[in-house]
């Protein structure tokens, strides 16, 4: 987890590493209470709209494309247009209203919906029907490196329909039961399969290993089983359509990053496969096993790596620096009640985020105005893409020991 401590001056800093800092807190008239957006990891690079309330004067640090242009010709100079870019990229996240945020997410994830249930049945059907088709191609040409193609398909089709179950069933979770709903359903279903399709490779890479050392054949290389290469080419094409189709909408649903994974290794896979099954049917037989070896553990490293990150997002991985600060900016810019922001941390809780906030008012702050002003902020928290709870906490001072027992000394 993330926590950092803000008061005024660390504000009118941030200002100043963009632009000339406005001293003084920013009036009501120009407060961030009506805003919204997309998260800023995907922020665009668009000139940032001259309507859009800037108290900090943020905008005065933004770089034209003129600007950009003239730092790209200088020497070192593409690094200091990638800084500038980045940094144009937070400025328009920060200056955009939230409502604009969480609109703009709305849509991107209206559009993309039907899309996203194209790209998940078109997968599972894909994975029926080249199951059959691969498992065919490796038991007619008796090829270990087809046979490693072959099962990684079997086990495609059932962990899509893992997948695919364990999607519905977040979906769908009883709320009395589940309170914090099915997030973490599917990346604990991300890691399922990811340790399935491990395990199994895991069975062909010992088998292959085995194959190499008994040598069970005299023969200098294998017979050549032309249909069985030409289907699982086939099944390497359609790969790559799914691929292609999977590849812009990655970002949208975690069920569909995992699955343009799996097409991603399965081009290699089916490639690479080929490749070997025809190099020991016509160079040397034992380049066949060799190949099975070698996907089962490419299989193996890929899919720990996801299992790695899928567990990161479960023990709380903190969220990116950027998005943090827009908190950050969001939170004090918000009221001018909020004179201070205390603590700020944002944290995985499966795919999404769970932000805890401190704010501080005057200790002459009404009771009812603190708690309409921190559940207005809350509510606005909650409504940006990526964060699925948020937690205000309102304070009067900054002296005191944390509150939460784990994290006090």
């Amino acid at each position: 987890m993330s926590g950092v401590d803000f008061n005024q001056d660390d504000l009118d800093y941030l200002a100043s590493r963009s632009g000339p800092s406005t001293p003084g807190r920013p009036s009501s008239s120009s407060s961030g209470t009506d805003g919204k957006g997309k998260d800023v990891e995907r922020g665009s690079r668009s000139t940032v709209p001259s309507e859009h309330a800037d108290p900090y004067s943020l905008r005065d640090g933004y770089k034209t494309p003129e600007d950009l242009g003239t730092l790209k010709k200088a020497r070192s100079g593409r690094a200091v247009s990638k800084f500038y870019e980045k940094q144009n990229d937070l400025i328009a996240s920060l200056l955009k209203p939230m409502e604009e945020h969480t609109e703009d997410a709305k849509q991107e994830q209206g559009s993309s919906q039907a899309q996203v249930r194209i790209a998940i049945w078109a997968s599972l059907l894909a994975n029926i029907f080249l199951c059959v088709l691969q498992m065919y191609a490796a038991i007619a040409s008796e090829s270990l490196s087809l046979l490693s193609t072959g099962i990684d398909a079997v086990f495609d089709m059932s962990s899509n329909m893992l997948l695919f179950w364990l999607h519905h069933k977040a979906a769908h979770m009883d709320k009395n039961k589940w309170p914090v709903g099915g997030a973490r359903l599917e990346t604990i279903g991300n890691i399922l399969y990811g340790f399935l399709m491990g395990s199994v490779n895991i069975v062909v890479f010992i088998e292959s290993a085995r194959s190499i050392i008994a040598r069970e054949s005299d023969e200098d290389t294998n017979a050549l089983h032309l249909a069985s290469l030409i289907e699982v080419s086939a099944a390497w094409g359609v790969k790559l359509l799914l691929f292609l189709y999977c590849y812009s909408l990655r970002k949208q649903s975690s069920q569909v990053q995992v699955l343009w994974e799996d097409h991603r290794n399965d081009l290699w896979i089916n490639g690479f496969g080929v490749i070997m099954s025809a190099g020991g049917s016509k160079i040397i037989w034992y380049l066949d096993p060799l190949g099975a070896m070698l996907i089962a553990l490419f299989v193996i490293i890929s899919w720990g790596s996801t299992i790695y990150e899928q567990f990161e997002l479960l023990a709380g991985k903190s969220a990116p620096h950027e998005f943090i600060q827009l908190i950050i900016y969001k939170a004090v810019t918000f009221s001018d009640e909020i004179e201070k922001i205390d603590t700020v941390r944002a944290y995985h809780s499966g795919p999404d985020y769970f932000v805890e906030l401190d704010v501080v008012m005057s200790a002459d702050t009404p009771l009812w105005k603190a708690h309409d002003v921190a559940e207005k902020l809350q509510d606005k928290i909650e409504a940006l893409p990526g964060v699925e709870r948020a937690f205000v906490h309102v304070d009067h001072e900054t002296s005191h020991a944390p509150e939460h027992g784990k994290y006090r000394d």
